[in-house]
């Protein structure tokens, strides 16, 4: 019997071998935080797409009327050239209109975002997962910057005070530079919000996957809060040079001081040297550090009372 039992001893230490291997290859693999979708489930596309289309909505709209009075400090900061004054009055000036381009733009974001998110994780490998959020960042950016363009222009005109109501600035500037006025600047609004976007929600998700299973628990609202404000200012500050070329594009009007990004970039440079690319960074990385804050908690408390609310069915084969 002993060499049988011999035979059967070393079969179970080759085995034991055999899967040691497999998991250290397996945890070589996963540079990033992985996310597992678990067994097929199917793709409830209009009900993604509502869910994100609302808590978008509601995200967008809290976390821009709280936070206005310091994008409108950090607008005529990045406006104003060589060391002209800051005018802290009218710091709410222009809200009522941005909303109206607000809610619609982080509905369609958020609307797109979510399904691309779901669907791209279906795709890609777990290990890839930031890949995953990365793309359907910037998709979610280039759909909502149909929207957002034109909502930025007329605010930072208000902001800056050209213009005294939000009609009012619609109408003079496409009367003054036509329709395409009101996309001014697009180039680097994509140049920076693009990135920005992407790299925003890829921090923010991977962030919460990771804790999300060190903690083997779902994450509570500050939890998610602190997580949103970390990738916001992170993010908010790495794209401030992209933001002030944005701005000082958005706000020539037909003056035209600048004729492209690379003129802006060499004008900036040249005449008021290169820290002036970094101008309003303090008030955009608070704005955005506590905007992420604001928005992600809302967000996902938002998309938490919609699940609550779904069908037993659908509550069951709910997607992470």
């Amino acid at each position: 019997m002993a060499p049988l039992t011999l035979g059967v001893d070393a079969k179970t230490s080759s085995d034991v071998s055999n899967r040691k291997m497999q998991n250290l290859q397996l945890e070589t693999k996963k540079l990033f935080a992985s996310v597992s979708m678990g067994e097929e489930k199917p793709f409830d596309f209009f009900r993604i797409l509502f869910e994100g289309v609302i808590a978008g909505g509601t995200a967008g709209v809290v976390v821009e009327t709280a936070l206005y009075p310091i994008d409108t400090i950090k607008t005529r900061l990045q406006a104003v050239r060589g060391g002209g004054k800051i005018n802290f009055k009218g710091l709410y000036s222009g809200l009522a209109g941005n909303l109206a381009g607000v809610l619609p733009a982080s509905a369609l974001f958020l609307g797109v975002y979510e399904p691309t998110k779901q669907k791209l994780l279906q795709i890609f490998p777990e290990n890839l997962s930031a890949a995953a959020h990365l793309t359907a960042g910037a998709i979610g950016g280039f759909a909502a910057s149909l929207v957002r363009v034109p909502t930025e222009v007329v605010k930072q005109r208000l902001q800056t005070g050209q213009y005294a109501s939000a009609p009012d600035a619609v109408r003079l500037i496409a009367s003054k530079e036509g329709f395409k006025g009101l996309y001014a600047g697009y180039g680097s609004f994509l140049l920076r919000d693009l990135p920005f976007d992407a790299i925003q929600f890829c921090i923010y998700e991977q962030l919460r996957i990771g804790y999300k299973a060190a903690a083997r628990r779902d994450l509570n609202d500050p939890e998610n809060a602190i997580i949103g404000a970390f990738a916001g200012a992170l993010t908010g500050a790495i794209t401030t040079p992209l933001d002030v070329i944005k701005t000082r594009l958005m706000v020539q009007g037909s003056a035209n001081q600048y004729k492209g990004i690379f003129d802006c970039v060499q004008t900036i440079v040249r005449e008021e040297g290169p820290p002036a690319l970094l101008k309003g960074i303090g008030p955009r990385v608070m704005w955005i550090g506590i905007g992420g804050s604001i928005f992600f908690g809302v967000l996902e408390s938002t998309k938490r009372m919609l699940a609550q609310r779904r069908p037993v069915h659908d509550q069951n084969s709910k997607e992470d």
